[in-house]
């Protein structure tokens, strides 16, 4: 049987060809550019669930151990903290571990390349893509059952389709660099700034990085440069060196339809949304992940109608939650009204109702067609799939989501029958 058809080979993609690879699943990665970028931390948390998720393709651990664990989030108000958030030690993996974006792909691309069911293929943009009843097929002639679309924001395979990418941007700049520097604190911790003096009017966020680095995003004017002085505000007289750095806007758009056909879209090429909560790359991950079982689910025959069409309502829906909360975060860290400014002083000088970001949780299936019983992501996912499992009495799916209680109408029902 013809491969699927995997377009885009960053953690999204990757992580999809090694779900349907886990599945017995054939596919082929094409990736635009000629090579990985291997420098910049992009995207940098990655949640205990995903972990989990990520650890089912044989990853999770080594993310895990690449990055850096952080327990602690503080958040100030000009020169005065004025919030402290501490997660709970437990065990298994910690609840976000900070590992750059760079180094998740290299371990998932080392895993790729070790598995034969995959092949990866870089300098190949996709410049046609046709279906019909039988598949999908490209101008230099690949042919598949399927295929994921994971090739990012400017997704090509989104505008082949002429899929509205829905949504705006705001107008709002922010630049993002890493910097190496011994800032001498006691453990890794997240600190988030509103209206410093040495920023005012704005916001700065730190996050710990591995091997001493610190990702620092400011929100700047437009006119704005990276300066020593940006940089010494922080860390003081400490030599430092910077090791990366770009700018940003931030959007919030989420394409009309996920899904057309036999091809399905993920990660950017289906969302995009600010990263304050870190829910762009770990929604990324759980798309590829409920993507590549109901491919592979079709393939064997074992898929009813509605299936397929599942990876919209429960995706999209998923997504729409993800905008919602990033929404109501940038509407408080960039107030557009008389009444959202009122609101975000009386937080800062209270202390509650502060809006840095919403932190990632795994969205819970509970609308789906194929779910009965809440639908949520089981603790412990690694334990799930590559097809179906039965836990305490309940079907849970090859994502981990539980399907509802074991019986042959929860089955039929979790694959798209009724």
């Amino acid at each position: 049987m013809s491969p699927v058809l995997v377009v885009g080979a960053g953690p999204v993609g990757l992580t999809a060809a090694l779900f349907l690879a886990r599945a017995g699943v054939p596919s082929i990665v094409l990736e635009a550019q000629e090579q990985r970028a291997k420098r910049g931390s992009r995207s940098i948390c990655v949640q205990r669930d995903v972990l989990e998720i990520l650890a089912r393709v044989g990853v999770g651990q080594a993310v895990a151990d690449a990055g850096v664990t952080w327990y602690t989030g503080r958040t100030y108000h000009r020169d005065r903290e004025v919030l402290t958030l501490t997660f709970p030690e437990a065990k298994g993996f910690p609840p976000f571990v900070n590992t750059p974006q760079t180094v998740v792909e290299q371990l998932l691309e080392e895993r790729v390349r070790a598995e034969p069911l995959i092949e990866l293929r870089y300098g190949r943009a996709l410049e046609s893509l046709t279906q019909d009843d039988e598949g999908v097929s490209t101008q230099d002639g690949i042919k598949a059952t399927h295929c994921i679309a994971a090739d990012g924001v400017h997704s090509a395979v989104r505008q082949l389709l002429g899929i509205p990418f829905e949504g705006f941007s705001f107008d709002d700049r922010f630049i993002i660099a890493d910097v190496r520097v011994d800032l001498d604190f006691e453990t890794p911790e997240r600190r988030f700034y509103f209206d410093p003096p040495w920023n005012p009017g704005r916001q700065v966020l730190l996050h710990p990085q591995p091997n001493g680095v610190w990702r620092i995003d400011w929100q700047v004017a437009e006119d704005v440069q990276l300066t020593d002085d940006h940089i010494r505000a922080i860390v003081g007289d400490k030599p430092y060196e910077v090791v990366w750095q770009s700018t940003y806007r931030f959007h919030q758009r989420r394409a009309k339809t996920l899904r057309a056909g036999r091809i399905l879209l993920a990660g950017d090429a289906a969302h995009v949304m600010s990263p304050f909560g870190a829910r762009g790359l770990n929604s990324g991950i759980c798309d590829a992940d409920n993507a590549a079982w109901k491919i592979a689910a079709d393939r064997r025959g074992e898929a009813g109608p509605r299936l397929l069409a599942s990876y919209d309502v429960e995706r999209g829906a998923a997504a729409d939650e993800n905008l919602r909360i990033t929404g109501d975060t940038m509407r408080f860290l960039v107030p557009g009204t008389p009444e959202e400014r009122a609101h975000r002083q009386r937080a800062l000088e209270t202390g509650e109702g502060i809006d840095s970001g919403k932190l990632f949780t795994p969205f819970a299936y509970t609308d789906s067609p194929l779910t009965t019983d809440g639908g949520e992501l089981i603790a412990r996912s690694r334990a799930a799939g590559p097809g179906f499992t039965v836990a305490d009495g309940r079907l849970i799916r090859p994502d981990g989501h539980v399907a509802g209680e074991d019986n042959d109408d929860v089955r039929r029902r979790a694959l798209g029958y009724s």
